[in-house]
């Protein structure tokens, strides 16, 4: 049984097995759209009643959902570990640069880098502080963890195989053969990769591309990475593999996996390509 629908600015899909989807996929599948959406009332800087839009316009305090936690925790520590470079004060730099809630893509003449964490917010649980107006971005892994949150509303459900879609970041018990897509072209691949009981996202600079930039943009030059064509990473959970996929344009492999567990493959601009030994795929000739 598939549950599809448009959702966090991508085309979700929800598979679980006929078999045991009897008497509980409506109530199951009503309660997923629910919680998305409720995130989305959260999160999403592309509306003006969340509580990122509301932070936008006026300092202070606000009260964030339980949830958050998780999320602002690791959006710490890799903010610490890039050096201040995949951090969610990005959200200004990308309006300026053109990816607004509009979807102007018009660059400003003066594209000004984004403020440090500490002298713009601060976070006790539950509680952020903000101490002007700011245009917060939690796009690097906000989409992962609603994925993460939505597996778990399936499991406590009793069912425990499922595949979850979300514009190609995906979990799934399965084992899923996933083609790698060529980010020179949408309709052919560049290898494949197989995962079960992972996740698996992905990252390139084709998506969500206009002018010079890409969705990914570095808050300290204002510029976007262009020494990586595209990567993907395989973790336990989707949160994780979402946010190694923008902190990769930043920092090496190596220095993500001395805090982190994950298997990469990264295809770069020169046409090289790098991949870690326990990836559960391969590259084809590239």
């Amino acid at each position: 049984m598939q549950l599809a629908f448009k959702a966090t600015g991508t085309s979700w899909r929800v598979d679980i097995p006929d078999s045991t989807a009897q008497g509980v996929a409506d109530d199951l599948f009503s309660r997923v759209k629910s919680r998305i959406e409720e995130f989305e009332e959260a999160y999403s800087r592309f509306r003006k009643d969340s509580i990122v839009g509301k932070i936008s316009r006026e300092a202070g305090e606000y009260r964030l959902p339980d949830d958050a936690a998780p999320m602002m925790s690791l959006y710490r520590e890799l903010y610490e570990i890039t050096g201040g470079l995949m951090t969610p004060l990005v959200g200004q730099v990308l309006v300026d640069a053109g990816y607004d809630p509009a979807y102007s893509l018009k660059p400003k003449e003066t594209i000004m880098e984004a403020k440090s964490w500490d002298s713009a917010l601060s976070y006790t649980h539950p509680v952020l502080r903000v101490k002007e107006p700011i245009q917060l971005d939690f796009g690097a892994l906000g989409k992962g963890y609603i994925i993460d949150i939505v597996t778990g509303m399936i499991r406590k459900s009793g069912i425990t195989e499922y595949t979850v879609d979300a514009g190609g970041d995906i979990a799934t018990t399965k084992a899923l053969r996933i083609g790698l897509e060529n980010p020179e072209n949408i309709k052919e691949v560049v290898g494949m990769a197989e995962v079960r009981n992972q996740s698996i996202c992905g990252s390139a600079g084709n998506r969500r591309a206009w002018g010079k930039y890409h969705h990914i943009i570095n808050p300290k030059t204002t510029e976007s990475p262009k020494h990586i064509s595209a990567l993907w990473v395989v973790a336990e959970t989707t949160m994780l593999a979402d946010a190694l996929s923008t902190a990769l344009f930043f920092v090496s492999v190596e220095k993500l996996r001395e805090k982190y567990t994950f298997e990469c493959a990264i295809l770069f601009a020169d046409k090289s390509a790098f991949i870690t030994p326990k990836f559960p795929g391969k590259f084809f000739a590239v």
